[in-house]
């Protein structure tokens, strides 16, 4: 009796062991080194690999040299990927009011979008949304954190 018990265990252990491989959640791929790659074309890729967002000065919309190399090769990637359709979100740091941050929002929303259309990446493949400061990426109200939520995020949307 004894051994059944740990013949079933044993078996119950490696079955509980192989439930334990799945496939990446992102449909990726695992690198040689145990870690998941991104799936071509996903938000996650965009993210690792391309840089999903860019930063704006204080109470502008203009789009910095950072900022248009990230575009830059945001477009490429669409180019690439050419199935991928994005929304552009706009955001905003805490200060100004409700009104000023969503219209803020938008026009750096719009500042991306144009960008990325005169890189060649056809207009029907990216919309804009303005969040203006009701979704801040860091909570802290300090130059260090407002800094961060001024940004445009391309987020893959299909």
């Amino acid at each position: 009796m004894k051994f059944s018990t740990k013949l079933l265990a044993m078996i119950s252990a490696v079955a509980m062991l192989a439930a334990c491989e799945t496939a990446p959640k992102d449909g990726g791929r695992v690198n040689s080194d145990g870690r998941t790659a991104p799936h071509d074309g996903s938000q996650r890729d965009l993210e690792v690999n391309i840089g999903d967002r860019v930063f704006f000065d204080l109470d502008s919309s203009v789009i910095n040299s950072e900022g248009e190399a990230t575009l830059q090769r945001q477009a490429e990637w669409m180019k690439k990927n050419k199935n991928v359709k994005v929304t552009v979100e706009g955001h905003c740091d805490e200060r100004g009011t409700r009104e000023y941050n969503l219209a803020l929002g938008e026009r750096r929303a719009t500042a991306v979008k144009s960008y990325l259309t005169n890189l060649g990446v056809a207009s029907s493949r990216v919309s804009t949304i303005s969040y203006g400061k009701e979704r801040p990426a860091v909570a802290e109200s300090d130059d260090s954190a407002w800094s961060q939520n001024r940004r445009g995020v391309t987020v893959v949307s299909n």
